[in-house]
């Protein structure tokens, strides 16, 4: 039961994390979207070299072997959040299992953001491969055709996020508008 109420904590602490993150990052049309979280308690993110485990509460040196993936990734997300692209790819370098949809797509994001859209796409393509249903990654992969100017491209990505959550998600009406700003930096 004690074990029980730990987990439920931290998972209570990682949630407000998530909402700090959300809270600090500002409104963005392409936010690293996901399934998590990450940050500090108080802060968005810890200093460079370190990474927020959620066991401890703290900021923890960045090749620690402790942290599970998922909070690796939800922390990459975070630091993504925080205009910190170089650094999240290196926490994304440090999972065991780099090839989830989650993290490929984080990848994505953050060498995209670098000006690197080329590389992004290829990773958003990946994670696409592993599970065709994630609509998150399919809106960053329309953004990033936007970028490159094939309008035909992000429409079809467009059209794929409708079959899979309709047009009312936030996923589809970010990718609509980053269509209709043509060229719009995101």
């Amino acid at each position: 039961m004690r074990f029980e109420m730990t987990i439920t904590r931290h998972r209570t602490v990682l949630a407000a994390a998530l909402g700090l993150c959300l809270i600090s990052a500002g409104p963005a049309l392409a936010d690293g979207g996901g399934s998590g979280g990450g940050g500090g308690s108080g802060s968005t993110t810890c200093p460079p070299g370190q990474v927020y485990d959620a066991n401890s509460q703290s900021c923890v040196k960045q090749g620690s072997e402790v942290i599970p993936d998922k909070a690796l990734t939800d922390y990459a997300y975070a630091l993504a959040k925080a205009e910190r692209y170089d650094e999240a790819l290196d926490v994304l370098n440090l999972l065991k299992n780099p090839n989830t949809p989650e993290a490929l797509n984080y990848r994505g994001y953050a060498t995209r953001k670098l000006g690197r859209v080329d590389e992004g796409i290829g990773y958003y393509r990946k994670s696409i491969a592993l599970d065709p249903r994630y609509a998150k990654v399919r809106e960053y992969l329309g953004e990033a055709y936007v970028i490159k100017g094939e309008i035909g491209q992000a429409k079809a990505q467009l059209h794929a996020i409708k079959t899979i959550c309709g047009t009312a998600c936030e996923q589809y009406q970010h990718l609509a508008l980053a269509i209709s700003n043509r060229g719009a930096t995101w």
